[in-house]
């Protein structure tokens, strides 16, 4: 199994030697299971426990205090499933999953979400804080009343972006996985381009890509679309993650980053950001 994942684009991380050694590990996991699914959901999953990212345990805080999880993975056969603003979900990616193969849906939400989680037996309920996370809450007073006041203080203080994502290919079949905990101190309740299928993540039979960065500027530019299609047309994945990066820059200001994979193997990886961790298996 070939299997690239990231880390997040965004500032240099304050351990960038743990995180790198978390991903080779995630890349390890994904390449050793049976199907290009298992190997996505293996390698996200794992990084969703690992505290030093922005996804599961260890992921950005709304305004309202709240951690709000959200995921989104895709075949290259067009099968797809997501699931968004979900409070205690550490493996959002399972649920995804799950929408993915027990649901005739692509998106289920909030509290819902959590249900559907919890009815499969993906825990739910789960403290999601870290020190690093509770340190970086208490340094702020957002407004607990008043809707003027509260989006004031978050266009103030909303910022940040990191996500962790997957492409896996055994030679014939594909799949993408992304998942994150969201911006820090977006407005409660924010959803993302990390579950929007072609934003976040999608594939095709020719590959994969997961995006990560500015949510809502990749979202706009259906990053993760634009990635597939330059493999579509014959260019290999460097190439289609170097154009799409080259042309978010043209069309946004904000900081992203993609990781791309050929059905036959071939990976790239590109981004704007002052750094995005990447590893390949």
């Amino acid at each position: 199994m070939d299997v690239i994942v990231h880390g997040g684009a965004g500032s240099d991380p304050a351990d960038p030697e743990r995180r790198a050694s978390a991903l080779e590990k995630a890349a390890s996991r994904g390449a050793d299971a049976a199907s290009p699914v298992d190997a996505v959901v293996a390698a996200v999953r794992w990084l969703e426990s690992t505290p030093q990212f922005n996804a599961g345990v260890g992921s950005a805080v709304q305004s309202d205090g709240t951690i709000r999880t959200d995921a989104g993975m895709m075949t290259g056969s067009g099968s797809a499933g997501a699931a968004c603003s979900m409070p205690g979900v550490e493996h959002a990616i399972e649920v995804a999953r799950v929408v993915m193969a027990s649901t005739p849906h692509v998106l289920v939400s909030g509290e819902h979400a959590v249900d559907l989680a919890a009815s499969f037996g993906i825990p739910t309920r789960v403290d999601l804080w870290t020190e690093r996370t509770r340190e970086r809450w208490a340094e702020v007073e957002p407004p607990m009343t008043g809707l003027e006041d509260q989006l004031a203080w978050v266009r103030e203080h909303f910022g940040g972006h990191d996500t962790v994502g997957a492409v896996a290919t055994d030679g014939e079949r594909v799949a993408t996985a992304t998942s994150t905990g969201g911006r820090w101190f977006a407005l409660a309740g924010r959803v993302g381009d990390v579950p929007q299928i072609g934003s976040g993540f999608y594939a095709s039979e020719a590959g994969g890509a997961s995006a990560t960065g500015a949510g809502e500027d990749i979202a706009r530019e259906t990053l993760a679309r634009e990635a597939v299609s330059h493999l579509e047309d014959g260019t290999d994945a460097q190439t289609a993650a170097d154009r799409t990066i080259a042309d978010f820059d043209v069309a946004r200001t904000g900081d992203a980053g993609v990781i791309v994979m050929s059905v036959d193997g071939d990976a790239g990886s590109a981004y704007n950001s002052e750094s995005m961790q990447v590893a390949t298996e």
